[in-house]
């Protein structure tokens, strides 16, 4: 190859370094047949060693992977006390955990159900987790009125209410409708008439769009997403993923 690709080759990698700095390369000097030429050189041997495209784009997945996790961090640190302390969230798990985990969530996902059974044998044999639920129904009016009801029920009954609605929700395999969610409500013991009263008031949506709010801020756009320490786990990920998850949380703690 020759000094000339050499010097793109360099001077290509040389630039995110460089990039909020005036261009002065010699480039900007070339008669138009020397740029055709230039532009001719470096095509054939990016061409003959087409591993340097590769290589690059590891490096530049790698810098938006780290930019990502830099961003999460300064997100998460900025807004602690509304992401892990939130009063309209409910807590469960070991409330005086020394790891807490946040999910973002919707009834109706798949993965969110898939991800259910997992999550409570993570909390149950770990025993040091605190756990914090935010009510995230992105998929539909199904979701809406299931976290509707959830948080009716707790701001009406309290937090042993809420997690018993949480439990039999996640577990409901008809339509969420009025009714269904009333013959719940009569289910769990409690009087369905008030909660639905309020499934539509301005207490309970506020809690629903502050979620919507913190998750576009966060760009958490599905179900499941989880929150721990300083990170963020965007998707379903098995029993033995968020074991290393909350492993290392604790390890960086």
């Amino acid at each position: 190859m020759t000094r000339l690709a050499l010097g793109l080759i360099a001077g290509l990698a040389a630039l995110p370094a460089f990039a909020e700095e005036p261009v002065t390369a010699p480039v900007a000097t070339m008669t138009e047949a020397e740029r055709k030429a230039f532009r001719d050189e470096v095509r054939a041997y990016l061409l003959e060693n087409p591993e340097v495209l590769i290589e690059a784009m590891d490096v530049l997945q790698q810098r938006e992977e780290r930019a990502g996790l830099d961003r999460d961090s300064q997100i998460i640190a900025t807004n602690s006390a509304r992401i892990f302390a939130n009063p309209n969230d409910w807590v469960g798990g070991n409330p005086d955990g020394d790891i807490t985990l946040v999910e973002f969530m919707d009834y109706r996902c798949g993965y969110c159900r898939k991800a259910y059974a997992e999550v409570e044998e993570l909390i149950a044999t770990d025993g040091n987790i605190r756990f914090v639920v935010k009510e995230f129904p992105i998929l539909g009016e199904a979701s809406m009125l299931s976290a509707q009801f959830a948080i009716a029920l707790r701001q009406l009954h309290g937090d042993e209410a809420y997690g018993k609605a949480h439990d039999a929700l996640i577990a409901l395999r008809g339509e969420p409708t009025i009714e269904t969610l009333s013959r719940l409500a009569g289910d769990l013991g409690y009087e369905a008439q008030p909660i639905v009263d309020r499934m539509n008031t301005p207490a309970v949506m506020a809690v629903i769009q502050d979620t919507y709010a913190l998750a576009e801020m966060m760009d958490i756009s599905g179900t499941p997403a989880f929150i721990m320490g300083d990170g963020v786990m965007r998707g379903y990920a098995p029993l033995n993923i968020m074991r290393d998850f909350v492993a290392d949380m604790r390890a960086d703690g």
